[in-house]
């Protein structure tokens, strides 16, 4: 080799090591980035030696697939999650002091005390006294379920506009990446940028990726709708003023086309966005005609008959009372009832009309003697509790069965779909951990790697240095002899 040929491949590896170096000082510096994606400095060999020709950027596409698919599942599953511990909550927690079910029961006690003692006023005043908090704890619940519908609702307004934000940030990125590719620029800085959109999408709504020529990207949801061609789809909503049981949320729209609520407690749904329209639309609707279906059954059971030897009146509401001031049909559910059922306001100033009858008129008087020992009536509601009624379809926990019952199977749907929600949550947070970890593995950085990678270059670059120093000492030597 000629001492210009050392010279010039000497100071190719310094140029190359000093190129590979700050790839790798790039690397470790961005070690804890999530959304960096490791570098490699790639050589090329000729006549002439090796030169850095390109930065390659670690990509796996099926394992940043699979955390895509991932984080939309865990991100839905965890929001359904979210929406029905706060139904939970409605009912009072672990222990569902607050659930209709609960404060039942507790008024079946008195009542059935009451039953046994007729003449004490005390337990006719705490009868009613029990009644009046079975029929707050509906209306409380019914509101409280309409606010968990509300905030749902808000959280899609906030998550489509967010969404929008990041399509519009995403075309910015991707048209960066299709013009740098176009023109040969290093375009890895865009591609992180592209990706980590990609992630934040993906919590909002499940979405799969289409590469096209040109480097270019585009996206659809998990349905199949275009969310983003070359120009974001339009993703629109508006948002409700307010709810109550017959007013139904608004949709969203994606390029034109309903996005579908999840179903399940393990939710079909990916994306949270999904997740919060199964609970606003769902979830808080069949807990709230439940509601309704629990306050019909209280005013049917409570409901005072015509007395007279040949009945000709209805049957009107007793004990409980509503807005709407009748007993409505065996089995047909009246939209937000257990919003406005409260104890007949005449008990409240004569407790013993409970025992006796006759709260809508002398016509419905059980105990016409006024004796102090009668318990019929009151046996009779008791017994009532447990009798078997009918309820609405809708309210998804069955048709038959008592208001006890029914009151206690609304808690075990609760519960189970917590439950089974929960269980899947866990299942799909792992497997994110799983795919995520395999993802950054794969594409991420490890310092143990770079480390030595830059050892190997210490080296590369202390042998360019002795070749110099050699060709530098002969040039010298060759300088010495002329003179």
């Amino acid at each position: 080799m000629s001492l210009s040929g050392a010279i010039s491949s000497a100071q190719a590896s310094l140029s190359n090591t000093s190129t590979q170096t700050a790839v790798i000082s790039r690397n470790i510096s961005n070690a804890n980035n999530p959304d960096y994606a490791r570098r490699d400095a790639v050589l090329a060999t000729s006549l002439y030696g090796a030169n850095v020709v390109t930065t390659q950027r670690a990509q796996d596409t099926v394992l940043f697939r699979a955390s895509l698919k991932g984080t939309a599942e865990s991100s839905a599953q965890t929001t359904l999650l979210d929406g029905l511990s706060r139904m939970k909550d409605i009912y009072g927690g672990n222990d569902y002091e607050s659930s209709p079910a609960s404060l039942i029961a507790t008024m079946r006690d008195t009542l059935a005390t009451f039953a046994a003692k007729p003449g004490e006023t005390t337990l006719a005043a705490t009868a009613i006294a029990d009644a009046t908090l079975v029929a707050a704890g509906l209306r409380d619940a019914s509101a409280a379920v309409q606010t968990v519908r509300s905030n749902a609702d808000q959280q899609i307004s906030l998550q489509v506009d967010k969404l929008n934000d990041l399509l519009a940030r995403f075309k910015v990125a991707n048209d960066g990446v299709f013009a740098g590719t176009q023109t040969g620029r290093d375009v890895n800085n865009e591609l992180d940028e592209r990706d980590n959109l990609l992630k934040q999408i993906s919590e909002i709504v499940g979405v799969s990726t289409v590469s096209r020529a040109g480097n270019d990207m585009a996206l659809y949801t998990s349905d199949g709708t275009a969310l983003f061609e070359t120009v974001p789809r339009p993703v629109t909503f508006v948002a409700s003023g307010g709810f109550s049981a017959s007013i139904p949320g608004n949709k969203v729209y994606i390029d034109g086309v309903p996005l579908s609520a999840g179903q399940g407690a393990s939710t079909t749904a990916t994306g949270s966005l999904q997740a919060q329209l199964q609970i606003r639309d769902d979830l808080a609707p069949t807990m709230q005609r439940q509601l309704d279906e629990i306050a019909r059954g209280l005013v049917a059971t409570f409901s005072e008959k015509d007395q007279s030897a040949v009945p000709t009146l209805p049957d009107a509401p007793g004990l409980f009372t509503w807005v709407g001031g009748n007993v409505p049909a065996a089995g047909t559910l009246v939209a937000g009832m257990a919003a406005t059922i409260q104890v007949n306001p005449a008990l409240l100033s004569n407790p013993n009309l409970l025992r006796d009858g006759g709260i809508n008129g002398a016509a419905y008087t059980s105990n016409t003697t006024g004796a102090a020992s009668y318990s019929a009536l009151l046996d009779s509601f008791v017994s009532g509790m447990d009798a078997p009624m009918t309820f609405d379809a809708s309210a998804g926990i069955g048709t038959t069965g008592s208001l006890t019952s029914f009151a206690a199977d609304s808690v075990g749907w609760l519960e189970l779909n917590r439950s089974d929600a929960s269980s899947s949550a866990e299942i799909r947070s792992a497997y994110l951990y799983r795919a995520s970890e395999a993802h950054s593995s794969a594409t991420g950085v490890s310092l143990d790697e770079e480390m030595s990678l830059l050892l190997d270059l210490e080296q590369s670059y202390k042998a360019a240095a002795r070749l110099l120093t050699t060709v530098d000492t002969m040039m010298q030597a060759l300088l010495a002899v002329v003179r």
